[in-house]
């Protein structure tokens, strides 16, 4: 077979990888163009909503600084709320070195073997009203709520935006705010709209392309948080 024939083969396979690449990509933007509708639905019902007057809390949840990582940090300030000793460095050394809960799926794992006396359930891609609808009833129920979300972290005078874990602990529907206690070191108030848009990564600006591949592709997803029963 002749240079150029191979050459031409080559050529030939190439441009089907990439046009199938293109198509999948183009399929997967589809797919979560139709999520994005879906989960950002109208939710200023919730303002005029009898169930919502009331102001839901937990209290006594200390704010830590994160030394390992964010959902590390999360479940020690749990551990510390439910009065048990987990802390991030007991945890980085039962994982031996390693961070289990990275991702959502291992922060849930891991949830559910640090708290066995509790039931932690995963709740993704929820609509905006099922995400308050959620959060306001586990703590009308004396739960904090982990969620995931956007966040930025402050380095020095730069200001870097993150996939960050987090613990909402108060809902104030009538007032629009809601309270995280954020493991960057600070509890912070948000409006519900602000708060939405970090749950759905809205907020997230300019965000990395091999982010935007891990969304269309479900590594991470959008409005997630555990409820523990």
């Amino acid at each position: 077979m002749s240079n150029k024939k191979i050459l031409k083969r080559i050529m030939i396979c190439i441009i089907i990888v990439i046009s199938t690449l293109i198509l999948c990509i183009i399929g997967l933007l589809i797919k979560q163009s139709r999520m994005d509708k879906k989960i950002n639905n109208d939710f200023s019902n919730i303002y005029s909503n009898e169930k919502y007057k009331k102001v839901v809390a937990v209290y006594g949840i200390e704010t830590i600084k994160q030394e390992v990582s964010c959902g590390y940090a999360c479940i020690e300030m749990l551990s510390n709320w439910l009065g048990k000793d987990i802390t991030e460095q007991i945890l980085l050394e039962e994982n031996n070195g390693k961070i289990s809960t990275a991702m959502g799926n291992g922060f849930f794992k891991e949830m559910n073997k640090q708290f066995p006396e509790y039931e932690t359930e995963r709740y993704i891609n929820l609509t905006n009203t099922e995400l308050i609808g959620k959060i306001y009833d586990s703590l009308e129920n004396g739960m904090p709520v982990p969620i995931e979300f956007a966040a930025i972290y402050q380095e020095s005078d730069t200001q870097v935006w993150t996939l960050h874990f987090a613990l909402v602990t108060a809902l104030d529907i009538p007032n629009d705010s809601i309270t995280v206690s954020n493991p960057y070191g600070y509890e912070e108030t948000y409006t519900i709209k602000e708060f939405l848009n970090s749950t759905r990564y809205d907020s997230y600006e300019n965000m990395e392309f091999y982010f935007k591949l891990g969304f269309l592709s479900r590594i991470f997803n959008k409005n997630t948080i555990y409820i523990i029963k």
